[in-house]
């Protein structure tokens, strides 16, 4: 049978546990030795009742189970699960169970970097940080066969999975996703995911983040002069605008004052002049015209 839920297994407290097995040894011991003294009374029976009673008080020091905060203790009695033991303290259950100890703090599990080709086929390397605990210890014990295994396996899966999604970086970052720039998203995505992996084995995914991102070694210089061209036309992109614009200012603002009448021939100059004044990389070197002396 398939065991889906976690119930509380019968306890009873430790301390209370332990001086009731002190007080059974003492009367055994104290019967023992009033026996001791009129051997004509001890009898066959007898002998099997003491050592019955002793045997079980050494079964019963089997019971006794110490839980610091946040940690579970799972018990199964001859293959059967019979409960779970939350609470921190010093507990008294069933002897004769199985016990498994199991972790409840917050971990993290950082996966090694991950080669993987991105959306456009390009190499990439890739590594997240998982940060996790268990929720549910029977589906943490019985449903997986190691769960702290399988939180590994299942991260390292679904960070290809993700990382294949989206390409490492866009030309267009308003409309296009990407791992670069949109690493919040991605997160949030790797995380959804994960949970649902991992909720078969009683796994909560606090937190995903990335710890490493980065191209191939192979095509990394290839793609920083990529990244490098990109940023050039980009700039310049930027600056034509803003010298055209500047441009256009200068002439309505010339016009709009009457301080200068243009025609066609001498705006075209004007325009050449101003736009290479503010396109220039280097500092335009201005030519005067101080009139003629004839």
């Amino acid at each position: 049978m398939k065991v889906t839920k976690e119930k509380s297994v019968f306890k009873i407290n430790g301390f209370v546990a332990f001086f009731l097995l002190i007080g059974l040894g003492a009367l055994e011991a104290y019967y023992m030795y009033t026996l001791s003294f009129n051997l004509e009374q001890l009898s066959f029976v007898k002998v099997i009742i003491l050592s019955f009673i002793s045997f079980l008080g050494l079964v019963c020091l089997g019971g006794f189970s110490t839980l610091q905060p946040n940690e579970a203790v799972v018990l199964t009695f001859f293959g059967k699960y019979i409960g779970t033991i939350r609470d921190a303290g010093f507990w008294w259950a069933n002897p004769l169970s199985a016990k498994v100890r199991i972790l409840l703090r917050v971990r993290n599990f950082e996966s090694k970097i991950i080669k993987v080709n991105d959306y456009h086929g390009n190499p990439i390397e890739i590594g997240a940080v998982i940060v996790w605990k268990v929720i549910d210890t029977v589906k943490a014990v019985f449903d997986v066969e190691d769960y702290e295994r399988y939180v590994s396996l299942q991260s390292e899966t679904a960070i290809r999975h993700i990382a294949i999604q989206y390409p490492y970086d866009s030309n267009d970052s308003k409309t296009e996703l990407s791992l670069r720039g949109n690493t919040e998203k991605v997160c949030n995505d790797l995380k959804v995911e994960l949970q649902s992996k991992l909720i078969t084995a009683g796994i909560e995914i606090i937190e995903t983040k990335l710890s490493h991102l980065a191209y191939a070694p192979e095509i990394a210089q290839a793609m920083l002069r990529r990244q490098q061209a990109e940023a050039i036309i980009s700039a310049r992109q930027k600056i034509v605008e803003g010298a055209v614009g500047m441009v256009k200012m200068a002439l309505d603002q010339l016009s709009e004052h009457n301080i200068v009448e243009l025609d066609d021939e001498r705006k075209a100059i004007m325009v050449n002049n101003l736009l290479v004044t503010l396109v220039s990389e280097s500092n335009a070197q201005p030519v005067i015209n101080a009139g003629s002396i004839y």
